[in-house]
This record gives structure tokens, C-alpha cells and sequence, in this order.
């Protein structure tokens, strides 16, 4: 039983969902996203609610079941509200700014690290140190956050990087330099 696949989205005033050929599509008030189906899953509108079924009870249904349910509540979630991951810029001389679309970072080296947005991902810089990656898909603004991070990942001596707001870097003690 896959408690998560059992559970029905609610469909806000606004948002649209449709099904056809083997293609989920839910359009809101951010935009449109869509995502294939799988087969042995059902996915159906009943009174305001997507409701989602498996025909069988295989285990890969099963996964499946839960999966798509996931990402069908997140496409809903992200046409109406949208996702955002906000990180920042820890270290000494370490900044970033927005140059039009293309964000750029000073961390250290030689040459500035540059880095362009792909589509439907807005970066904000909030100060030289604050960054916020906002978009309606989950799973892109996730990706394009932990590539950012992947520029300068938090050191563990002095903590010096990109790290996630609240993120805890754990720190090592370094050399003692006792004799």
C-alpha cells in the first residue's frame, strides 16, 4: 500500500489538469508543466481532487504509484505557488552580482565563475552574499541551486563556500602544530 499514491491533490481555484496521450498536463497561474505517465497507474479528476490509482499490485506499480504522485502534487504546487532555494556566499572577498541574466561569482580564483540561468529559473542576488533561485519545477530549481553550490561546496576547516541557507557545516579542528 503506498500511502503517499493514496492520498488525493487538491486543485486550487485556477489550476488545470489534463491527461492525454500518456502525458499529464497541469497549467496554473505561474505557467504550464507536464510529465509522462507510467503504465499501470491511473490518473483521474474527481470533485476538485486529482486522484491517482495503480491496476495492479506489483511492487514497480507500487514505486510507481508513489512516484507519480509526487510529481504530480509538485507540478500543481509549482504552477501555483512556485519553489525557491535561497543559499549564501560564506568567506572572505567571496561575492556574487547579477549581470543581466548572468550571474557572476567571485570564490577565489584566478577568473570570476559566470553562470547562466536556463530558461524559467530567476536567480536574485539579495546583497553580495544572498542568492535565491526561484522557478515552478522542482526538480530544475534544485539542480541549478546544487550546481551553483557546486562552484565553491563548503570547506571544512574554515567554512569558507556556497552553502544552502541553514545548511550546518560541520567543521574539523585543522593541524594542532604542538611539538
Amino acid at each position: 500500500m503506498s500511502r503517499i499514491g493514496n492520498k488525493p491533490i487538491h486543485l486550487a481555484a485556477g489550476i488545470t489538469m489534463s491527461v492525454k496521450d500518456g502525458v499529464v498536463k497541469v497549467k496554473g497561474p505561474k505557467g504550464e508543466l507536464s510529465t509522462p505517465t507510467v503504465p499501470g497507474v491511473d490518473i483521474a479528476l474527481e470533485e476538485g481532487n486529482i486522484v491517482i490509482t495503480r491496476q495492479n499490485e506489483e511492487k514497480q506499480t507500487k514505486a510507481w504509484h508513489g512516484m507519480i504522485r509526487a510529481l504530480v502534487s509538485n507540478m500543481v504546487t509549482g504552477v501555483s505557488t512556485g519553489f525557491q532555494k535561497n543559499l549564501e556566499i560564506v568567506g572572505v572577498g567571496y561575492r556574487g552580482q547579477m549581470q543581466g541574466k548572468k550571474l557572476v561569482l567571485n570564490l577565489g580564483y584566478s577568473n570570476p565563475v559566470e553562470y547562466e540561468a536556463p530558461t524559467g529559473i530567476e536567480i536574485t542576488m539579495d546583497g553580495p552574499t544572498k542568492l535565491s533561485v526561484k522557478g515552478i519545477d522542482k526538480q530544475v530549481v534544485g539542480q541549478v541551486a546544487a550546481i551553483i553550490r557546486g562552484f565553491r561546496s563548503p570547506e571544512p576547516y574554515q567554512g569558507k563556500g556556497i552553502r544552502y541557507v541553514g545548511e550546518r557545516v560541520i567543521r574539523k579542528a585543522g593541524k594542532t602544530g604542538t611539538k
